[in-house]
This record gives structure tokens, C-alpha cells and sequence, in this order.
């Protein structure tokens, strides 16, 4: 039996715990998620519907649904951090892997929809790697 991880939005108004037990990490690189995460992909963990738990917050979530990709965005009204959200078909909470506050347990890694990168990721991986600002 797993236990609980928590996490939260960056200014701290919404808390949350689930179980931290992930069937899926998805590196998702539809364009879609390019736009709300500002960068080439969004790290997307699927867990089991009732295993959200709110601790603080709740009111402030904002929830925007992309119906013609079956997309959505959930985000703090204050800060605009990604929060966990109930999927469009009910059959899944999506949480941003960003917003805990440990390491979770994950079974699997994907990279999903790869063929919508952005043209410049591939020169992301020979770059050079610093502990802070340069």
C-alpha cells in the first residue's frame, strides 16, 4: 500500500494530497500543452479518481476545457500554477508532476504526442548545465 504525497501552487493558496501511486508519466509535446506550460512539453501524471484530496484552496481553481482535443488546464486563480484536475472522460486525475513536493512512484515514462515538439528540443540535449544562473 502506498502512502500519500502532497503539493500545492507556487503562492501556497492551494494544497493538495494524493496517493502517490502513478500508473503513467506522460512528457506530453501536443501544442496545446507547449502553450500552457510555456516550454516543449508538460509532465502529466495520471492517478486513480478519489485519490485527491484538497487540503487548502479549492475555491481558488480555475478550469479550462479545450472540448475540440479533449484538453484541459486547471490553474490557480492567484498564481496561475497548473493543479490536479479530473480528466474530461472522468477516468483519471491529471497532476502536474511540477506541483508536488517530493519524488513520486511511478511505473512508466511516455513521451506522447513527439511528432508535435517544438523544432528547437532537439538541440536541448547537448546544451550546458549549470546549478543556478550562469
Amino acid at each position: 500500500m502506498s502512502g500519500k504525497i502532497n503539493g500545492a501552487c507556487l503562492c501556497g493558496e492551494i494544497k493538495f494530497e494524493i496517493n502517490d501511486r502513478f500508473d503513467q508519466l506522460y512528457l506530453c509535446h501536443c501544442k496545446q500543452c507547449q502553450k500552457i506550460s510555456g516550454s516543449d512539453y508538460a509532465s502529466n501524471l495520471f492517478g486513480e479518481v478519489g485519490s485527491l484530496n484538497w487540503l487548502s484552496g479549492e475555491n481558488l481553481i480555475e478550469r479550462f476545457d479545450y472540448l475540440e482535443r479533449e484538453f484541459t488546464n486547471a490553474f490557480c486563480k492567484m498564481c496561475g500554477s497548473g493543479v490536479p484536475y479530473l480528466n474530461l472522460n472522468g477516468t483519471a486525475i491529471v497532476v502536474r508532476a511540477g506541483s508536488l513536493d517530493g519524488k513520486p512512484i511511478i511505473k512508466t515514462i511516455s513521451r506522447i504526442f513527439y511528432a508535435e515538439r517544438s523544432q528547437w528540443v532537439d538541440e536541448c540535449e547537448a546544451t550546458n548545465t549549470h546549478i543556478g544562473f550562469p
